[in-house]
């Protein structure tokens, strides 16, 4: 077996949810469980076979499960394990600072439109200006 070394922990964390396309997925399927269709309108930019790779990958890491129903046509469903729950803090945290952060930016006179919403509360926003 080859040996990990991580100089800090979260190393090891982004190596599990780290990317451009994992985080999104987890912060999709920690409201509810989804079929594969269901992540590619969620995620419009994604390619199928990058949904499909990165979606595998958490699975091998056990952070969310497939279930797969014999039926025709077949469908699959996927949603966070016990184990894919206990980064639901953190996801939280991610979403509600990139929601301040375009609530900053807008005042600023970006122009951004946030389609999905977590409905960011200051108190509850884990950044400090």
């Amino acid at each position: 077996m080859k040996q990990a070394v991580y100089n800090i922990g979260v190393e090891a964390t982004m190596n599990i949810i780290g990317g451009k396309w994992k985080p999104i997925i987890l912060c999709h399927l920690k409201h509810q469980t989804m079929r594969t269709g269901q992540l590619r309108r969620a995620i419009p930019n994604i390619t199928q076979k990058m949904l499909t790779q990165q979606l595998r990958e958490l699975e091998d890491d056990g952070i969310v499960s497939r279930k797969i129903y014999s039926q025709v046509p077949p469908k699959v469903e996927y949603s966070l394990t016990e184990y894919g729950d206990s980064l639901n803090r953190i996801l939280e945290a991610l979403c509600l600072w990139g929601e301040h952060d375009i609530e900053l930016r807008k005042e600023r006179g970006e122009n951004i439109i946030l389609l999905n919403s977590e409905n960011v509360e200051p108190d509850n926003v884990p950044y400090v200006d």
